[in-house]
């Protein structure tokens, strides 16, 4: 069986357990299961803490597990990055009192504390500013108002919780992350149940990013509608009964969908629907 790690609580979590259902896996019905066996689908689950899954991955203990991009590297483990999932995205940043800082250059000789010591001292170690990193869980915002630190480094979704601290963000980003697939680095990624699970998961983030549309057309407009809808190779085209329409069914991405049923409705294509796809394989 195949042996894959789940975060077990955070922003991770529930999206996580949400795209294994929709390829096909169980999924535990309540929080404290820490371990689950899918047999049909050849797949042991182990709800672990997001911050621990990149370690016990890169023991070789598991398979595969799903965690942040900014877990992976601050854990330092010896694991690698195989597959984008697309959800908990996030940047991580620089942040300090106004007049502070400008930039990374201007950090040296402060004190940067932050939850991801091993991120953070990384990166300036790359860009060679000589700086002190201090580790604190959670709340790293008041470390400035403490005094414990003159800048702080960490997630910044809407800023929000910053300016309400009187902080403000500077800087290029240190790094962009979202939630990936992991798994040992080295490891054959070939074996055929390794495989299965990603193109299930990879057809769900095309399931979630397409809709299927279908239209009529006359055959004269035909090449301006392909044009708006190509489709992944090419979209099918049908003859109908009425002599000189043709039906079109292709897929398009769905946050486009609305302009294109608008542009194909401007070049006389009519009867334009689309259809959720629940799930695909490329």
């Amino acid at each position: 069986m195949l042996r894959i790690a789940v975060p077990n609580k955070g922003s991770l979590s529930g999206p996580a357990a949400e795209m294994l259902h929709e390829a096909g896996y169980q999924q535990r019905r309540e929080s404290k299961e820490l371990r689950i066996v899918d047999p049909e689908n050849e797949v042991e689950f182990f709800y672990l803490r997001p911050r621990d899954i990149a370690i016990y991955v890169a023991s070789g203990r598991l398979d595969m597990g799903i965690t942040g991009r900014d877990l992976l590297i601050d854990s330092g483990a010896d694991a690698e990055e195989i597959l984008p999932l697309g959800f908990a995205r996030s940047t991580f940043r620089f942040a300090a009192k106004p007049g502070t800082a400008n930039g990374i250059e201007d950090l040296k000789g402060k004190t940067v504390a932050t939850s991801y010591e091993g991120i953070v001292a990384g990166h300036l170690a790359d860009a060679g500013v000589d700086a002190s990193v201090v580790h604190l869980d959670g709340a790293v915002e008041t470390a400035i108002e403490l005094g414990v630190a003159e800048v702080i480094a960490d997630v910044v979704e809407t800023g929000t919780s910053l300016r309400n601290a009187g902080l403000e963000v500077f800087g290029e980003p240190i790094m962009k992350s979202e939630a990936i697939v992991i798994r040992r680095t080295g490891t054959d990624g070939e074996e055929p149940k390794v495989q299965q699970f990603l193109r299930r998961l990879q057809g769900v983030l095309v399931a979630r990013t397409y809709v299927m549309m279908d239209y009529d057309c006359r055959v004269e407009q035909l090449e301006k509608a392909v044009a708006l809808t190509p489709g992944l190779e090419s979209p099918t085209v049908s003859p109908l009964h009425n002599e000189g329409w043709v039906a079109v069914r292709a897929m398009v991405p769905a946050k486009e969908a609305q302009r294109i049923m608008d542009d194909l409705y401007a070049i006389g294509a009519r009867a334009i629907l689309t259809t959720a796809i629940h799930a695909c394989r490329l």
